[in-house]
């Protein structure tokens, strides 16, 4: 049990009141009470196959960014990490890329698709950071998030090439693809924060 710390009530703390979930509890048969979705989410904790280069890519990652840099990134000055923040600026900017087209505005779209990807590289930066804290289990869902990541926004870049083109059309549904490959990733990303606790309680 952990020491409480000045001032805090004990009965107070979330890890003493909310129940404690353990993944080995129930086995498969617990997975199997689970909904499809988020049998399908449990599941992809049992992909081995992208341990090697999940574990290969941690490596790189730890060896190549400075201590500061890294903690500067995971939120630690914060005391909140930084990467569940600042995916809301590109998810944002690109759920509202439709409206825009709706609307009758393609070029304050464009604009806004471009403004999107701009804003997803120091969201990625954060999440790469993230990622050299999971464990391997974590790191099998968090490689498919990055994963997904990677092809909406290739799916977004591709709708703005394709409105400066004049391509208007072509363009509206590479932003439908892209906001549907977004959303499989939030799914992944939310799995390893409600699901799996990934740095959760980490930076306070």
């Amino acid at each position: 049990m952990s020491t409480p710390v000045d001032g805090e009530n004990p009965e107070e703390n979330p890890a003493d009141v909310l129940p404690q979930q353990d993944d080995h509890v129930g086995g498969v048969a617990a997975t199997k009470r689970l909904r499809p979705p988020a049998r399908a989410l449990k599941g992809l904790e049992d992909l081995s196959v992208v341990d090697s280069p999940a574990a290969k890519l941690a490596e790189t990652l730890q060896r190549v960014l400075p201590t500061a840099a890294s903690a500067f990134l995971r939120g630690h000055w914060l005391g909140h990490p930084l990467h569940p923040i600042l995916v809301t600026v590109p998810i944002g900017a690109w759920i509202a890329v439709p409206l825009l087209d709706v609307t009758g505005q393609p070029a304050a779209a464009r604009q806004l698709l471009a403004f999107g990807v701009a804003a997803s590289l120091p969201a990625s930066a954060t999440g790469l950071v993230e990622f050299t804290t999971l464990d391997v289990a974590q790191r099998r869902v968090a490689l498919l998030h990055m994963a997904a990541n990677t092809l909406a926004l290739s799916c977004f870049g591709r709708s703005w090439w394709q409105r400066r083109r004049g391509g208007h059309l072509r363009g509206v549904g590479w932003t439908v693809a892209g906001l549907t490959v977004a959303g499989v990733s939030g799914a992944l990303g939310g799995h390893l924060s409600y699901s799996q606790g990934a740095g959760v309680g980490r930076e306070r």
